[in-house]
């Protein structure tokens, strides 16, 4: 079962960053990196991590890299180490067929994570009612975050259906909606507000493109008669792995005028200037080719990384994408956190790594 301090905090939203991966030059492990990452998120206020996730990159699970055990590891023994009396919220990324899925969950379980992000990429071979099968089985082991993955970096669209029946699995605590697709995204927060779980799974927000808008958005639907309401209650967001500090203060911002009546055209101007940023640094341009060497170029520049390098060559920069995070970082300086990074590194140096 899900911890209740954990259940509240995700009902209540929060900045869930997804976790990357440092890496020297030569691909190793940089494991005192790795591990001030993790500190950074704390010290930024987010709420928790996602680990081993998209932006933690999949082939960590390689039998040639063999990371995936480590790096959950890592995270857990700095956040232990914290000892913080806020609940910091610790979710694992599993993914593949039922087995490895399984596998994964147990390895999260025996490390003391709360819960599992299970990823439903990768897996066009199954039916929707063979995806629900595999939900059943890894939610019998540990808490779930559904997962909806845009299908243009590996996932699929599901039907409404689907979702209804996803969310009336016992022990599906949240569902991160990531489509980029609104008629989608709509598909399953309908079908939460119809199921009987409604008020017992939190909806948080993975569109990179619409965050703010997400964030301001309660859906609303006529169910049996009764109008149902849900709000998207935070994000579980590869944007947030960078400018964390930035990321915890706007969801305050938009958590103290979403009870108002008039939303300030300011929200939604810094929207549209959070998604022309996202676009430069997940590579919207080139199809996302470039995203998690933009999360890592970023991090490298504010010194919380030693390069952008991931674990595959392949995975690199697009070429004009480094002019477009300069572009950005200089048109938006007020979304960044760079003085509070700039002032974490400094103290960090105090930390036991």
């Amino acid at each position: 079962m899900l911890d209740e301090q954990v259940k509240k905090k995700l009902l209540d939203g929060t900045v869930i960053p997804a976790h990357p991966l440092a890496l020297n030059e030569d691909r190793t492990l940089d494991e005192e990196n790795q591990r001030r990452l993790t500190h950074y998120y704390m010290e930024s206020g987010a709420g928790g991590i996602a680990v081993g996730v998209h932006t933690t990159q999949f082939e960590i699970r390689d039998p040639q890299f063999g990371l995936y055990e480590r790096i959950l590891l890592l995270a857990v023994e700095e956040i232990d180490k914290k000892k913080s009396k806020d609940t910091f919220i610790k979710i694992a990324g599993v993914c593949g067929h039922t087995d490895q899925a399984l596998e994964e969950a147990r390895t999260a379980k025996g490390l003391g994570y709360d819960m599992v992000l299970l990823n439903n990429g990768g897996l066009s071979g199954l039916s929707e009612a063979e995806l629900l099968d595999r939900t059943r089985k890894v939610a019998e082991l540990m808490p779930v975050f559904g997962f909806y993955l845009q299908p243009s970096v590996g996932g699929r669209a599901f039907s409404y259906e689907f979702w209804k029946e996803f969310a009336e699995i016992p022990n599906i605590h949240a569902i991160k909606m990531a489509p980029f697709n609104r008629y989608q995204t709509l598909d399953a927060a309908r079908a939460v507000c119809h199921s009987s779980r409604c008020s017992e799974i939190a909806l948080y927000t993975g569109n990179d493109d619409n965050i703010i808008n997400d964030l301001l958005t309660a859906y609303e639907f006529n169910v049996n008669g009764q109008m149902v309401k849900k709000q998207i209650a935070g994000g579980l967001l590869g944007q947030w792995a960078v400018w964390t500090h930035q990321a915890v203060q706007m969801l305050e911002e938009i958590k103290a005028v979403r009870s108002s009546r008039q939303i300030p055209p300011s929200l939604l101007t810094l929207g549209q200037q959070l998604t022309d940023a996202n676009a430069a640094l997940f590579d919207s341009a080139n199809g996302f080719k470039g995203c998690i060497a933009g999360i890592n170029e970023v991090l490298a520049r504010q010194g919380l990384l030693k390069g952008n390098w991931c674990l595959l060559d392949k995975e690199k920069l697009s070429p004009g994408q480094s002019d477009e995070i300069d572009r950005v970082c200089r048109d938006y300086p007020h979304l960044t956190d760079d003085a509070f990074a700039k002032r974490f590194l400094a103290e960090s140096r105090s930390f036991s790594l």
